[in-house]
């Protein structure tokens, strides 16, 4: 007994097996670029620097800290941030070492460690050190918006081994992602914030170790970043070909038809055009006859998520299933799509849309290993439909959707009284759709009508971009137009999205107000996938469920970038299929100087 316990004692002090550190780590087999490489292929390492890229946005900032639930931050302060590691735009999801130059996780994924370069260096001439890694993300989870502490759940201890190594260490289970996601960690500056209050929002120019630094802040008009020509990383591998212009600004404005026509005018140099109509007809006049703008489309591989019209299930109104999938009937998606898309975007179906993870047919046997076990608790339809939109004949007045939503409608005990619908317990249906872009009230107009046919009261109010926000943040709505993007390898993100724990917290992502047992288990599902192929089939898992829920009235995506710049811009050929790079464009003008 006691030889069995001294043989015992040295495998409880064994410690956690490791492979060698690496310079990179991949979520599934191994990463594409290998130790050594000198650039990420889809950048030019020749680019020129210098000249000045100007942008725009929509709305205002009030603050220069972007990680707070408080404010409305400025455009661009990713740039004067470096992380632990950062992603190539060219694989699924591969992280390479940027402030870490080495990642070692073990055997087990129970941890990670990063060893950081010894050369990383704060703007103002301080190092990076794991102390700063450490106070990172300590005031992320603490004081930072609440995405954090539920990105980071599963994370036990973050601890400083010596002035240049960290090591996260991970709650007990199967979170294949975690050892790459804590390295997206923007890594922040102790010594700046132990004078400073990081709760607060703040218009002073924040320190950070990334390649440009804030030189002018106008508060709800401008911002323009330069770069840093004492920038520590810039050499590196991973940072070639990037970060080419001198300097980068953002005009704001408080409509995007004025935008539109600032642009026109030379005013700034690039927009991602969001609004079809924009595309097919916004651009006419000079500057496009000369050839000083030039437009073009970018195709990627994205996951383009869940775009739609969300039912706030904290009302009680919406939490009757029928009630949800009887209005989608309602959404002639056809005639939006050809009278004022222009025909250039095809109909969402699955939260996962546009990539091997969206859920389509039947469920595989795999599938049904994950939901059979939660059979009582899902619509009955997960096990024996595919998921699909109702379709319209594209007339604007979609007759025959309508009728069948009011049978729907009256089977599940539903009256129509003077033209009004009223609940089986007599309540009216009647709700506020709100909304903070004038574009999409072209959109939901049309709905609103067509739900008047069904005897549904529904209004659109339309405020400015700080209410939005702020009533969002509190779920103060009943309806809103939101968007669940997604990634090729989706994974914590999603108990912010669709978890019950979500969905009081405010300014969580689980707009939707979802509680639902089933629906956490499928989360988990996806979080403990053990490789790609248990990842493709959980995701599916709980995208069938997700669509059948009935829980948004799915609206409409692009496979490809619409982008429109002014010609002295130029780009590397081609794109990655995983992103929109525009840090590897350039001022062609700087190539004869």
């Amino acid at each position: 007994m006691r030889l069995l316990l001294v043989l015992a004692l040295p495998l409880l002090w064994a410690p956690v097996a490791h492979a060698a550190p690496q310079h990179a780590q991949a979520m599934y087999g191994a990463p594409k670029y290998s130790a050594g490489f000198s650039h990420f292929d889809y950048v030019n390492p020749d680019a020129p620097k210098g000249g000045t890229l100007r942008r725009h946005t929509v709305g205002s900032f009030d603050s220069l800290n972007p990680f707070i639930p408080r404010g409305t931050p400025a455009a661009g302060l990713g740039y004067l941030y470096d992380t632990l590691t950062v992603a190539s735009d060219d694989e699924p999801f591969t992280q390479y070492g940027l402030l870490a130059e080495t990642i070692d996780i073990a055997d087990d994924r129970s941890s990670v460690t990063y060893r950081l370069r010894p050369q990383a260096r704060f703007a103002d001439g301080s190092p990076v050190t794991a102390e700063d890694v450490v106070f990172s993300f300590h005031a992320l989870v603490e004081k930072g918006s609440p995405l954090y502490a539920f990105y980071y759940h599963d994370v036990e201890k973050v601890e400083a081994l010596d002035a240049h190594t960290v090591r996260f260490s991970f709650a007990a289970g199967e979170n294949q992602e975690l050892a790459l996601i804590v390295g997206q960690l923007q890594v922040l500056p102790k010594h700046y914030w132990a004078e400073r209050d990081f709760s607060r929002g703040t218009l002073e120019p924040p320190l950070g170790s990334g390649p440009y630094r804030a030189v002018t802040v106008e508060a709800g008009k401008r911002i323009v970043y330069q770069r840093r020509d004492d920038y520590w990383g810039k050499d590196l591998a991973v940072n070639r070909g990037r970060y080419n212009f001198d300097r980068i600004s953002f005009e704001y404005y408080l409509d995007d038809t004025v935008a539109l026509e600032a642009f026109k005018a030379g005013r700034y140099d690039l927009r991602q055009e969001q609004s079809a109509a924009n595309w097919a007809n916004g651009y006419q006049g000079p500057a496009l006859s000369r050839g000083d703008i030039i437009l073009e489309t970018f195709q990627h591989q994205l996951p383009t998520g869940m775009q739609g019209t969300v039912f706030n299930l904290r009302r009680p109104l919406f939490q009757d299933p029928v009630l949800r999938e009887a209005l989608g009937y309602a959404f002639d998606f056809e005639w939006t799509n050809q009278n004022i898309f222009h025909g250039q975007y095809r109909r969402t179906r699955s939260y996962f849309q546009n990539s091997e993870l969206a859920a389509t047919g039947l469920p595989s046997a795999a599938e049904l290993a994950l939901l059979t076990p939660l059979r009582d608790q899902l619509p009955a339809r997960v096990f024996t439909e595919a998921y699909q939109p109702p379709v319209t004949d594209g007339s604007g007045r979609p007759r025959a959707n309508l009728m069948v939503a009011q049978k729907m409608l009256r089977d599940a005990g539903y009256t129509l009284v003077d033209k009004q619908l009223h609940t089986p317990d007599g309540k009216p249906v009647q709700f506020e759709i709100l909304l903070d872009n004038p574009v999409f009230e072209r959109v939901i107009q049309p709905l609103v009508r067509n739900l008047a046919t069904l005897g549904v009261r529904a209004t659109v109010r339309r405020v400015d971009q700080p209410q939005y926000v702020e009533r969002k943040r509190r779920f103060d709505f009943d309806m809103l137009i939101d968007v669940f993007p997604q990634s090729n390898s989706p994974g914590n993100e999603q108990r912010d999205f669709w978890s019950s724990s979500a969905a009081d917290r405010p300014d969580s992502r689980n707009t939707l107000g979802l509680k639902d047992p089933a629906i956490d288990q499928l989360v988990e599902n996806v979080i403990r996938a053990p490789d790609r192929a248990a990842l493709v089939t959980a995701t599916r898992a709980l995208d069938r469920a997700l669509q059948w829920g009935h829980y948004v009235i799915p609206n409409w995506y692009l496979d490809r970038f619409r982008l429109a710049y002014s010609r002295h811009l130029a780009h590397p050929d081609g794109n990655a299929p995983y992103g929109l790079p525009l840090d590897a464009w350039w001022d062609q003008r700087q190539v004869t100087r």
